[in-house]
């Protein structure tokens, strides 16, 4: 633990403190922002009258639901510019079961862009991921790691928050949520002396996002970034409360995260992205931490074959570790992009991801067997992207503590996806 703590604090001072970008990026004009604001590719939204169609729930794929199709989306100003409604229906394939979300939105102050929103969602989650409230409000065209996710459980949620933005690069989220837990997985929590499969959680959370150097296009469900610029810094504490709406569990979960980003004279650019998550109390296994694994339980190389994610261990299986208190450090350095045409401009990035955790009582946890990260993980490796419309190749190799006895069980071989609108 003590490793774990001193790991940290070396590593935030110095990403901080890493050299200025050589290069200023000029921001957009106010052509290129209405460029951007009519394109649904980077809006995530495609308006029909007075509604819009949010894209991100057409169609999706997981090994749990197979081929999701959905639809979703919230009202715009030529409805109202004071108060949304909006919600989202979808159905798997493979399991059959429909999921969906409904809720309103109100807006409270219009300078600082403050909202009041309650929701309904009736979904699934994936274990142990843990999400900052303020990123999920930055869209994302396509997640490829959720191709490969293997471990979800149920939830059903009521959650109410308030959403506001401060001095234009600062957001900032505060949100009562109620849920009921229902396993997918066979899986239990122990805890004074009873065995939990299915429990209730009332949390309050606290989150907030610094930008000082990101301008955004404000949409009617959230905000989108047109000029990215660096560092970000995220922090978030959850506080679960038992007694509360039937609650079982009494917990503190906290994140810490630093996205910081280098561009250089050369064209070549660093991006470091240092995450620290701590969580104390009586935590299930759902609600804790893994290091987002993307690597598929399978055993030969050409089966692994998938799509490599964003910020994912791509050596890493699902479902092989997870901690209460975990580091992750990962750098990606991009080279100068080859010039062999006006439209053949590869790129070749090197990366290097390392992780250290720790598991207080992994004894209390039963029907899903994991290790715990308390050696440091260690894989790097590059990627080749842009090869042909927007695909590429990734390659990555895991070694140190927790290289596995056969070669190739280490090896992640998979495909990349950038696409640029």
């Amino acid at each position: 633990m003590r490793g774990y703590l001193l790991l940290f604090l070396l590593l935030f001072p110095i990403a901080i403190l890493a050299q200025e970008p050589a290069i200023k990026t000029e921001k957009d004009t106010t052509a290129t922002k209405a460029e951007e604001r009519s394109n649904p590719f980077n809006t995530g939204f495609y308006p029909v009258g007075f509604f819009d169609i949010d894209l991100r729930y057409l169609i999706k794929f997981n090994n749990y639901e197979g081929l999701r199709l959905g639809i979703g989306g919230v009202t715009n100003d030529r409805l109202s510019d004071r108060f949304k409604i909006g919600g989202y229906f979808a159905r798997g394939f493979k399991d059959r079961d429909i999921k969906f979300g409904v809720g309103g939105s109100i807006r409270l102050d219009k300078e600082y862009k403050t909202w009041f929103n309650l929701y309904y969602k009736d979904d699934i989650q994936e274990i142990g991921r843990f999400n900052f409230l303020t990123d999920d409000r930055v869209y994302s065209v396509f997640e490829p790691r959720l191709v490969n996710v293997t471990q979800f459980y149920k939830e059903r949620t009521w959650q109410a928050n308030v959403q506001a933005e401060f001095l234009e690069k600062i957001l900032a989220e505060v949100r009562v949520s109620r849920s009921r837990i229902d396993q997918i997985e066979s899986y239990q929590f122990f805890n004074e002396g009873t065995f939990y499969s299915n429990y209730e959680l009332a949390e309050v959370t606290a989150s907030f996002r610094i930008s000082p150097k990101t301008d955004f296009i404000t949409t009617e469900d959230g905000r989108v970034e047109y000029f990215d610029g660096f560092p970000k810094i995220s922090a978030q504490i959850t506080q679960g409360i038992k007694g509360i709406t039937e609650s079982d569990f009494n917990y503190t979960k906290f994140g810490l995260k630093l996205d910081y980003y280098i561009k250089r004279t050369d064209l070549s650019s660093t991006n470091f992205l240092l995450e620290g998550d701590y969580a104390l109390g009586d935590v299930p296994l759902t609600h804790l931490y893994h290091a987002y694994p993307n690597s598929p339980t399978k055993d030969e190389i050409l089966q692994r074959f998938s799509v490599a994610g964003r910020r994912s261990f791509e050596t890493m299986y699902f479902g092989e570790f997870f901690s209460d208190q975990l580091v992750t450090l990962q750098v990606k350095h991009s080279l100068r992009r080859f010039y062999f045409s006006e439209r053949f401009k590869p790129e070749l990035v090197i990366i290097t991801r390392h992780a250290l955790g720790d598991f207080k009582n992994p004894e209390n946890h039963f029907g899903l067997p994991f290790n715990t990260l308390n050696q440091v993980y260690n894989e790097s490796g590059f990627e080749l992207n842009k090869l042909i419309f927007g695909f590429g190749l990734s390659a990555a190799y895991r070694y140190g503590f927790y290289n596995l006895p056969d070669f190739e069980d280490n090896i992640s071989v998979k495909f990349t996806f950038y696409a640029k609108f």
